[in-house]
């Protein structure tokens, strides 16, 4: 019952580029980036690459505009605005409609590191599969209690999900979505910082908050925070992600939770893992594994590391993590 790579790899966008060892994307090996801190960085500083994003079919738009970084460093930024739908592949299915449906008619769900299809099987024996005699998301005829208005859709998304909702499994669709925008800034230039950016929930340090939203695809879509499996179980219900890693709530609009091989991604020439995105603090994030399949051995508690093309950066998490990466090596933009 476990995903199959292979399943989304057919979807994958490649942009093949070689710009990443051009003078106009990054510094003389000899360069140093220091902060208004005193933080002090000797190597490779790339800059963010605005011509990597998907904007082709109108749903990703970047402008320059100054911003105030989280160390108090004025500089430009890009400001990103999606409509936080993907232009580079298809939504979806999340919830099989019937217990005989084969993994096509669902999505995937993130468990204990693993990646399992949410195929007609996977609804059938959730009782097994979590131990709890209370699951039973079917009817006698084998059809899945499923979530089937906007309305339903933000009502079992709630923290406090009502006893209605129970062993539904909630699918929101991409017409709930479908007047949303959202905008983030990145600062163009990343400033490194010794002491790193732990993701945490709620204020950080300094009075300025720390993001939540670890970084944005090449396709404008947000790289979010862990989703609250926990709290989506407890109350007796499944939000499965679509093969993409990814699913809907009518307030942040499409999202990922894993990065499964879909999207837009640029190929690096000397073999590295593809750039599939920017942190938010402007540092590149890379695939996991390499074109031989080699992951990384000496990521840092942020899930970065540095090389001498791509300065900085970070490498997302395995799939089944329900995570991309820890934290921020640079600064943020201040909110």
């Amino acid at each position: 019952m476990k995903f199959n790579l292979f399943k989304v790899s057919i979807l994958g966008i490649t942009v093949m580029s070689l710009a990443l060892l051009s003078c106009n994307s990054c510094s003389s090996d000899n360069s140093s980036n220091t902060d208004d801190s005193g933080t002090d960085y000797d190597g490779v500083v790339v800059d963010v690459e605005s011509s990597y994003f998907y904007t082709e079919a109108g749903g990703v738009t970047i402008t320059t505009e100054p911003c105030i970084l989280s160390n108090g460093s004025r500089v430009d930024c890009y400001k990103i605005v999606t409509n936080s739908m993907p232009a580079d592949h298809a939504m979806g299915p999340w919830c099989p409609h019937n217990i005989s449906d084969g993994a096509e008619a669902g999505g995937i769900w993130l468990e204990d590191g693993e990646v399992y299809d949410v195929d007609g099987a996977f609804i059938e024996n959730m009782a097994t599969f979590y131990n709890d005699s209370n699951w039973l998301m079917y009817d006698a005829n084998g059809d899945v209690f499923i979530t089937d208005s906007k309305e339903d859709c933000i009502n079992a998304a709630n923290p406090n999900v009502s006893a209605e909702y129970k062993n539904f499994c909630v699918e929101c669709i991409p017409s709930y979505i479908s007047d949303i925008t959202q905008t983030w800034l990145i600062p163009i230039t990343p400033e490194y910082q010794n002491s790193g950016t732990l993701f945490a929930t709620g204020p950080g340090g300094a009075g300025v908050d720390i993001p939540s939203t670890r970084g944005l695809a090449l396709n404008g879509i947000e790289f979010s925070a862990p989703a609250p499996t926990s709290n989506i179980l407890s109350a007796y219900t499944l939000a499965p992600f679509d093969d993409a890693g990814g699913h809907i709530n009518v307030h942040q609009g499409y999202h990922y939770h894993a990065a499964t091989g879909f999207g837009t991604k640029v190929e690096q020439e000397d073999g590295h893992a593809a750039l599939i995105g920017y942190a938010l603090d402007g540092y590149g994030i890379y695939e996991l594994e390499d074109v031989e399949g080699n992951v990384p051995t000496d990521l840092d508690e942020l899930r970065g590391h540095v090389d001498n093309t791509r300065g900085y950066h970070y490498h997302v998490d395995e799939a089944g993590n329900n995570n991309f990466i820890n934290g921020l090596r640079g600064a943020y933009v201040a909110y």
